[in-house]
């Protein structure tokens, strides 16, 4: 049993520590101390998709929780790399700070100095990781990425090297031929090229796949459930005549 003080506010430091100690291999928690970074791999995505739930909701106090819950997460892989003794909170914290430093020449000095002449956020980014090739580009596109936001990321990164459509037109094009060998034969395959072409027309348009696709199956999934609604109501009331 842990002597912990409660606080009358906590810090980051506070929340790293009671980590630890959830962690401790002899007088920790059960279940906190046997974790590994795989074991809780889908709670991180979990608490995000939380997060994104209460941003849609317009939901402060379900935002603080659920951004509490992804800081936690953080803080919990920080601390399993900390036990392997490959990096700590601070290190973390440094690396975010000192990037978000360099990425900003317009506001910081001395990125200023560092990237003359570099003002774009791709071309720093590219920069300090040294990319300098198409697959160095697409290479760094994580593959656990939702399928529709990874398209339109390679797309992206690939129209920067002249790859792909160039403008509405062309995507307009790519997608009445990709439609038209769905219509031929309704593989998954032809269906992916439709999907890798639909999502190229709405980037070039300046639309998010990945949220368009999300909100119309919100809209989809509150149709229904008003015209079920409806419905039974209608029932009800055609039962009390």
């Amino acid at each position: 049993m842990q002597d912990w003080t409660p606080r009358e506010h906590y810090t980051a430091e506070d929340l790293v520590e009671i980590i630890r100690i959830l962690r401790d291999r002899d007088t920790g928690c059960p279940w906190d101390k046997v974790q590994t970074h795989a074991s809780i791999r889908k709670n991180f995505l979990e608490e995000t998709c939380e997060v994104l739930e209460a941003i849609d909701a317009d939901d402060p106090a379900m935002m603080q929780e659920e951004l509490g819950d992804v800081l936690m997460q953080v803080v919990f892989h920080t601390v399993i790399e900390e036990e392997r003794g490959r990096f700590d909170m601070e290190k973390v914290c440094r690396e975010v700070c000192e990037k978000l430093v360099f990425r900003h020449p317009n506001i910081f000095a001395s990125s200023a100095a560092e990237n003359a002449g570099i003002n774009g956020w791709d071309a720093l980014k590219n920069k300090e990781k040294g990319r300098t090739t198409l697959a160095d580009e697409l290479d760094t596109v994580p593959l656990t990425l939702p399928a529709l936001m990874r398209a339109q990321k390679l797309q992206k990164r690939a129209a920067r090297f002249g790859c792909g459509p160039e403008d509405a037109a062309g995507a307009a094009r790519a997608l009445d031929s990709a439609k038209a060998g769905w219509d031929e034969a309704q593989t998954q395959e032809s269906a992916g090229e439709l999907l890798l072409a639909a999502a190229d027309a709405m980037r070039l348009a300046g639309v998010d796949a990945e949220e368009a696709l999300t909100f119309a199956a919100k809209r989809f999934t509150q149709r229904l459930e008003a015209d079920e609604t409806e419905t039974g109501t209608r029932r009800i009331h055609r039962l009390l005549e």
